[in-house]
């Protein structure tokens, strides 16, 4: 009875790591901005290199391979991860993370939309609504700190 509540500790305190820690490049939390200041610290520049800290509103519900951000406008920002080359977990929605990498001001093409769409669960209705280009800050992270 002791080895199998050893067993259960041990798993549960791995599932547990796994939805915190460092995900791509290690970083720190040092001189990071709040993801509500973003948008004003872009100004007119189409793309900075930024350390920024923000809450989770969702995670690719597939594979981890976007999250996005809650942002001061009631919007949020895609945040991707640079080369596909790692993923966060999918159950951090609400939590904060800090990530570090390039902000961009671009147009998202309404496959992309229908594909993150897809991703996110929505129904096909919900999938086949989406008709235009989407202008959306997105932010292509080399780490992700999940606290």
């Amino acid at each position: 009875m002791k080895k199998l509540l050893s067993i259960l500790l041990v798993i549960l305190t791995i599932s547990f790591a796994k939805a915190q820690g460092n995900f791509g490049k290690q970083i720190d939390d040092k001189k990071a901005i709040a993801a509500t200041a973003l948008p004003a610290k872009m100004g007119d520049k189409s793309e900075i290199q930024a350390k920024v800290t923000g809450t989770v509103e969702s995670v690719c519900q597939v594979k981890g391979c976007w999250m996005k951000v809650n942002l001061d406008n009631g919007e949020t920002m895609r945040v991707v991860f640079k080369d596909y080359a790692f993923f966060v977990p999918k159950d951090i929605a609400g939590k904060t993370v800090v990530f570090e990498g390039e902000a961009k001001k671009t147009t998202v093409p309404v496959e992309h939309l229908k594909h993150y769409a897809q991703d996110a669960g929505k129904s096909k209705e919900e999938i086949a609504n989406i008709t235009e280009p989407k202008d959306e800050l997105t932010f292509i992270a080399d780490g992700v700190i999940v606290k």
